[in-house]
């Protein structure tokens, strides 16, 4: 699973082989959450602090994590995207 950003010890990631709606995966210490590209929603569990950071990047960079789930669908290598901080 490709790491596409880290920052604030947040990693966030995406799968090659994951199913809809386009989201993308977050690790931060023992917690790990899902999050939707589009709304935002939230499966799994993070602490206040990085969830709200997490939500200020995604606000940034919903586009660009919407074009790599383009590239994920179409089997091309994904982007790196910039850093919260």
């Amino acid at each position: 699973m490709p790491e596409i950003s880290r920052f604030y010890g947040i990693v966030i990631k995406m799968f090659y082989d994951d199913h809809n709606p386009p989201h993308f995966h977050v690790e931060y210490n023992e917690y790990k959450a899902i999050v939707t590209i589009e709304d935002g929603i939230v499966e799994g569990k993070l602490p206040r602090r990085a969830l709200n950071l997490v939500y200020e990047w995604l606000d940034i960079h919903k586009s660009e994590l919407q074009s790599n789930w383009e590239r994920i669908e179409n089997g091309e290598t994904l982007v790196r995207i910039t850093p919260l901080g």
